[in-house]
């Protein structure tokens, strides 16, 4: 048996961390911040779940003697038959990480609180972290990030502790800070909820926004949040418009009745997804006199994505060439070439014209019309 004690060991770095989801029985490995390996875990039993809260490795053991937590004097050395199997790594009093001689037991809540992993996956983790590296346990059934191809992706995991019943506005929140909330469907987010089998579902591609190199911020406005992200779904780039029209300082108008928005500039269809408002980008030169597409830009945490506008010189459409406006013109014209028409009539002398009066002659008596009631069924 091998210990490694935190008494005679420097304390890690901050770069690598352990964040342990019991809802989706993941513990993933970050190293700044960023996600380097996924394992599947075992964990407490609904009677004995593994305690949420932040932890840090304390000591590291290899070859571990198990000691029945009932019984203290009987102990199983390491080996096949050992249930600790032959990595330990201890986080807080009895709990900690560790191998397992019953591999079937990985995905499922089993223990009486400790974190189970295969033992290949223990061994590896065991040789990139060290003493005092922080441990994070959290308990959420949604899940929601951002993928190596910039894809929002989202899960829902069943509630094995019974700790947490979530609905769509709950779902909801968690979406919204991706700027993406707009594109998924409450019928369909109420379907993943149904079924919370930990499954991915794809939403879209979103992407900060630059104005003539300032970032373009959600708008808010009577309790209502107007997402400021670009999104890309199906190969199409949506534009948030309330959000860009803030940041222009250009009045937009949206009509819900013809689905379309209008500015100065001109008008384009505009889409309304839960009450967002989003525009085609290809039409941003005729809405905001704006144009632009997705860069890549180096920042800290290496190589991103944002999506950048700039101001196109272009004069807006003169009022009365804007389609109300034309319209507006039309018809006035015509009512001022009618009244003109009926004024001339009016102007000219009356013709007066005798016509002899017509004889006389008996007519047959009417028959009143049959009435018709309304029938109401």
């Amino acid at each position: 048996m091998s210990l490694i004690l935190n008494s005679s060991t420097p304390q890690a770095e901050a770069a690598k961390k352990i964040v342990i989801n019991s809802a989706s029985r993941i513990l993933s490995l970050y190293d700044d911040d960023k996600k380097i390996a996924i394992y599947p875990l075992g964990l407490g039993k609904p009677s004995t779940p593994t305690p949420v809260g932040y932890y840090k490795i304390n000591t590291k053991e290899i070859n571990p003697t198990w000691i029945d937590p009932s019984n203290p004097e009987y102990e199983i050395p390491s080996g096949a038959s050992n249930p600790l199997g032959y990595r330990w790594m201890q986080i807080w009093g009895n709990y900690g990480i560790h191998g397992t001689n019953r591999p079937d037991s990985i995905g499922h809540y089993v223990s009486n609180g400790c974190v189970r992993m295969r033992e290949a996956d223990v061994e590896t983790l065991f040789e990139h972290v060290e003493i005092g590296t922080p441990v994070e346990i959290t308990y959420n059934r949604v899940v929601v990030e951002k993928n190596a191809d910039d894809e929002i992706v989202y899960y829902i995991y069943p509630d094995g502790y019974g700790w947490q019943p979530i609905d769509t506005a709950y779902v909801n929140q968690w979406l919204a800070p991706y700027g993406v909330s707009a594109f998924e469907s409450d019928e369909d987010i109420e379907k993943k909820i149904y079924d919370s089998d930990g499954e991915p579902t794809i939403i879209a591609k979103a992407y900060a926004i630059e104005l003539n190199g300032k970032r373009v911020e959600n708008f808010e406005q009577n309790g209502r949040t107007f997402d400021s992200k670009a999104v890309v779904r199906e190969g199409i780039t949506y534009l948030p418009a309330v959000p860009i029209a803030m940041a222009a300082k250009t009045k937009l108008e949206w009509r819900s009745g013809e689905s379309t928005l209008r500015t100065a500039y001109g008008e384009v269809v505009g889409m309304e997804r839960k009450r967002q408002l989003y525009l085609n980008a290809d039409d941003a030169i005729v809405l905001f006199s704006l144009d632009g597409g997705l860069q890549n830009v180096d920042g800290t945490n290496g190589r991103s994505r944002i999506y950048k506008l700039q101001t196109v010189e272009r004069l807006p459409i003169p009022e009365e060439q804007q389609p109300e406006t034309k319209e507006k013109g039309k018809k006035k014209k015509k009512d001022d070439k009618k009244d003109a028409e009926v004024k001339k009539e009016l102007e000219k002398e009356p013709e007066i014209k005798t016509e002899p009066e017509p004889e006389k002659t008996v007519e047959s008596e009417e028959k009143p019309l049959t009435e018709v009631e309304d029938v109401k069924e």
